[in-house]
């Protein structure tokens, strides 16, 4: 997280950007970036991965980690839908998914997500180390938008919505029922967009 906040600061430095949007780990990211940030005046996040009282499961982790060391990538793969995925996907047995994973995903995006395992697996021990510290986000003095889809069916998004609009200074909450945790970047970029720009521009 420490690099990952450099990151966006050097790039905010070197753009004089004052906006910020995330998903998921990046709503994270962005979330502890806003922190004590004169800067940044609205931040809008989509989903972000802040876990309450362990709201995200983590109990995946350890055969994920055994998968990886062994070079089972689609195994791990595999661990980490079941383990952290919707529930929908949690109740599917292994040997069933690793057969389903080329009707969702296609061979350029498999290969994508294989490639990003072991920052997935780092990205995921942030977000438990950071676990139940979102009274911190009182100090940002951005206006925040938080964005949620209505058919995400992650049981830690409503906590993680509700607990983020009582703690933030300011804050809006918009919902689109027809989206998932994806709607963002995968099943509806543009009518997410079209929100964001109206949130910053008024």
């Amino acid at each position: 997280m420490v690099k990952e906040r450099e990151d966006v600061l050097t790039l905010q430095k070197q753009t004089g950007a004052s906006f910020l949007v995330g998903h998921s780990f990046g709503g994270l990211v962005a979330l502890e970036v806003a922190r004590n940030n004169q800067a940044l005046t609205k931040i809008a996040v989509y989903e972000p991965g802040v876990s309450i009282d362990g709201s995200i499961p983590m109990d995946w982790m350890p055969g994920y980690e055994k998968k990886l060391a062994g070079k089972n990538d689609v195994d791990a793969f595999v661990e980490f839908i079941i383990g952290a995925g919707p529930l929908r996907a949690r109740k599917t047995p292994p040997w069933l998914m690793k057969l389903l994973l080329p009707l969702f995903l296609s061979s350029h995006q498999r290969q994508q997500m294989l490639g990003l395992l072991q920052e997935n697996l780092r990205e995921h021990q942030e977000v438990a180390r950071l676990d139940n510290s979102y009274e911190n986000y009182r100090e940002i003095a951005a206006d925040v938008l938080l964005m949620y889809g209505g058919k995400s069916d992650l049981k830690w998004v409503p906590l993680a919505m509700e607990r983020l609009a009582a703690v933030l200074p300011r804050s809006e909450t918009k919902a689109f029922p027809k989206l998932d945790h994806f709607g963002i970047d995968k099943k509806a970029p543009r009518e997410v967009a079209k929100a964001v720009s109206a949130y910053f521009l008024k």
